[in-house]
């Protein structure tokens, strides 16, 4: 799905456009920083999804897309939930209140996905499903390896190395943490801290900011302890 994300705020814009960047069906075509600049990729692109923020100087979200004629599967974008009514009549897929976690927005993405399936009859069949890669290769010990997403418990980085922890033992490699995540699946490996990625279901325990597989302790970063724990618990938490 090509999608672009219109916000007058450089931070939410690369924040969005980051989390975009790790959904491997989603296809960012754009930033935009005034429905203007949004207007004049469209007119040259087709653009399926848009997160559009609500509050923009000299033209607002709503008012923007109440503009268009023929305007794509829109997600609104904002610190301000009080819009949601107005937003829903201009159907409006989905709804996103900042600040937005990854797991929110990745929820958000999949339920375009359905939604763009069901208006195009583009849903993929198994055979296409069953082409996609499920592996990498690195360099390791002059070697090149080849990882299977299947195996990979965690990733540990070390300035610009990694040593990626998998059931059959540990390989090193000269390359960052992001370039990794960028080539790994968005809904089986999170980045948990500023040096570690692991695999959700890789996870034996939770311990606080720890978590544990197969005897390693993995720190959580504060800032990212609400989204790892609500992704790795789901709905799947009995009390």
């Amino acid at each position: 799905m090509n999608c672009l994300i219109v916000d007058d705020e450089p931070l939410a814009r690369e924040g969005l456009a980051d989390y975009a960047r790790q959904i491997d069906f989603l296809e960012l075509k754009g930033l935009a920083e005034h429905p203007m600049d949004a207007l004049q990729l469209m007119e040259s692109t087709t653009i399926d999804l848009m997160f559009l923020d609500v509050h923009m100087p000299k033209m607002s979200g709503l008012d923007f897309l109440k503009s268009l004629d023929n305007p794509p599967i829109i997600i609104l974008t904002t610190a301000y939930p009080s819009f949601a009514l107005e937003g829903y009549q201009l159907n409006v897929l989905d709804y996103l209140v900042k600040p937005i976690t990854f797991q929110r927005f990745l929820k958000s993405a999949l339920k375009a996905k359905k939604q763009f399936e069901l208006l195009t009859g583009t849903r993929p069949s198994p055979e296409k499903k069953s082409s996609e890669p499920d592996h990498f290769f690195i360099k390791s010990d002059g070697k090149i390896e080849k990882i299977t997403f299947a195996e990979l418990q965690y990733v540990e980085g070390m300035q610009n190395y990694l040593t990626l922890h998998t059931e059959r033992g540990k390989f090193t490699t000269l390359l960052t943490l992001k370039s990794l995540l960028e080539k790994l699946p968005a809904d089986r490996f999170v980045q948990v801290h500023r040096s570690f990625i692991v695999q959700l279901g890789k996870v034996q325990t939770i311990e606080g900011q720890l978590l544990r597989i197969e005897g390693a302790s993995i720190p959580i970063s504060r800032s990212r302890l609400e989204e790892v724990t609500q992704r790795l618990l789901g709905d799947n938490l009995i009390n």
